[in-house]
């Protein structure tokens, strides 16, 4: 009888509202919370410390045959960008970006580490390259999903104030907003298929580029982890992380190019008329090249190396500083 009185007693401290703070601090420093979390806050991170290269990339990606306004250098590009724009076209998008990278990390690392621990990496085995490959495809086909209208909604924000001859000086001069952007997409343009409009390229191209994002990152930063380490110092990390950002976006690029193309793909005066992924394909190569489907390559390598390093450096900061907060070590 006593026994049970105790046991009730310790329930009732554990969940009284004194004790609400250590139930916090023992929730949020779960590994997979730590990581969710440590997402969200690197996708800001990293996309704010970018958003001028990032808005550049994507002016270039939409900018089809017989337009100039932005073949330019990419320092020229961002002087005119500035001369134009001020500091709000640096970051002109760069809020709705925030909005959907925040949920967007938090569930790729988040999905990432459930499904390596749950599904992958039961008992004691450790993942394979390929297992590695296969778990951040899944995990950024999830992400996707789940936030995809945010990124097609970024993608106009970045655009509609660019000085694209297409676009007339009556659609810069009317501005609207990311959530107005969203309903007059939702209501003119075909309900939600209109916001998952360009799903499949950007699908194609995720699965393998986080797969390989990764897959590459695990591999450089156990090669650059000195041995009887367990962990690679902050130098270190930056450099697996800018690493496997680069060989990951420069392999799966072309999807990028189509993805942005799709985006935009019945947007008055910047519309492609695209059919299929097929027809893109073939009408951006029979008028641009096939440098068509690298446009913005540049930019992005550029943006790459401190994106990616921030990226990874600020999650697992983030991470390693929730998961401390418990009373017992966690080994990583």
């Amino acid at each position: 009888m006593s026994s049970n009185l105790e046991d009730a007693s310790a329930v009732k401290a554990k969940y009284s509202p004194a004790n609400k703070n250590g139930q916090f601090v023992e929730f949020v420093s779960e590994p997979v919370v730590a990581a969710f979390c440590a997402g969200g806050v690197a996708g800001a991170v990293s996309r704010t410390v970018v958003s001028p290269l990032e808005r550049l990339k994507i002016l270039l990606q939409v900018q089809s045959a017989g337009h100039t306004e932005y073949k330019l250098s990419v320092g020229k590009a961002l002087g005119k960008m500035w001369k134009e724009e001020g500091w709000r076209g640096f970051m002109r998008g760069n809020g709705t970006n925030c909005v959907r990278i925040v949920p967007y990390s938090a569930v790729q690392f988040g999905s990432y580490n459930l499904y390596r621990r749950h599904i992958f990496e039961r008992g004691d085995r450790t993942m394979n390259a390929f297992e590695r490959l296969l778990c951040g495809g899944i995990a950024g086909i999830t992400s996707v999903f789940l936030t995809y209208p945010l990124d097609i909604v970024r993608t106009r924000l970045s655009i509609q104030t660019a000085s694209f001859a297409a676009l007339s000086q009556a659609q810069q001069d009317k501005l609207p907003g990311m959530w107005t952007t969203m309903n007059t997409m939702y209501k003119s343009e075909g309900g939600m298929a209109a916001l998952y409009r360009g799903i499949i390229p950007t699908v194609a191209g995720v699965a393998p580029y986080v797969g390989l994002n990764f897959m590459t990152y695990e591999f450089v930063r156990k090669y650059l982890t000195p041995e009887g380490d367990k962990n690679p110092n902050a130098g270190r990390k930056l450099l697996a992380g800018a690493v496997s950002g680069a060989v990951a976006q420069t392999c799966t690029y072309p999807f990028d190019v189509l993805r942005r193309r799709f985006q935009i793909n019945t947007m008055s005066g910047m519309g492609y008329q695209y059919k299929s992924i097929g027809d893109a394909v073939k009408v951006i190569i029979a008028q641009e090249g096939v440098r068509g489907l690298y446009k913005g390559l540049v930019p992005n390598l550029l943006k790459v190396a401190p994106s990616m390093a921030a990226n990874w450096l600020s999650f697992e900061l983030t991470r390693d500083f929730l998961v401390g907060l418990k009373d017992e070590p966690i080994d990583l």
